[in-house]
Formats: structure tokens, C-alpha cells, sequence
């Protein structure tokens, strides 16, 4: 599902106009994004979390080469899916 298809796909279910709802999804995304930032969790209830991890530096080796190169630390964004997400793509049996 493309981005498209996802606001269509919601305006549908929640009523709104396509572009009004283009621009709920743009300021939750904008939201998410500023609290990222901020180095902030954040949690949302039968979903997931987003949390900002530090990755260190560390030493790598092109396999190609064999030659050994020092990647500097940087932050990634990391997502936990909820149990009830999981559940839903893995139904217990």
C-alpha cells in the first residue's frame, strides 16, 4: 500500500475529506518526527513504540578489500510493535 492508497484508504473509514485527512497524517508524521528529535519515546496503545537508540562506533570490514574502516556512532530510530499488532499479523493458533 502506497501513501495514496493508505489516505484514501483512511479518509474512507473516518469520513474526512482525502486532503484533510493528507493533513492529519502529515502533522502526526511531523509530530512523531519533532519528538524523535527531542530524543523522546513514544508510545502509542495497541501499536508500538518509537525510541531513539545510540549505535556506537565501531570497526567493519569490507569484505571485499579486507580493508578495516571505523563507522562513526550515530542515532537510529528504532519501532517495537504491541503485542495486539503482532497477534494481528501472527494469530495464535
Amino acid at each position: 500500500m502506497n501513501n495514496k492508497e493508505f489516505i484514501a484508504e483512511l479518509s474512507d473509514r473516518t469520513g474526512y475529506s482525502p486532503q484533510r485527512t493528507a493533513q492529519l497524517v502529515a502533522a502526526l508524521i511531523d509530530e512523531i518526527g519533532t519528538q524523535l528529535e527531542e530524543e523522546n519515546t513514544i508510545v502509542m496503545s495497541g501499536f508500538g513504540s518509537f525510541e531513539v537508540k545510540k549505535k556506537f562506533e565501531r570497526v567493519v570490514i569490507n569484505p571485499t578489500t579486507k580493508q578495516r574502516m571505523l563507522v562513526p556512532p550515530k542515532m537510529v530510530v528504532s519501532f517495537k510493535a504491541n503485542n495486539i499488532l503482532k497477534d494481528k499479523i501472527n494469530p495464535k493458533q
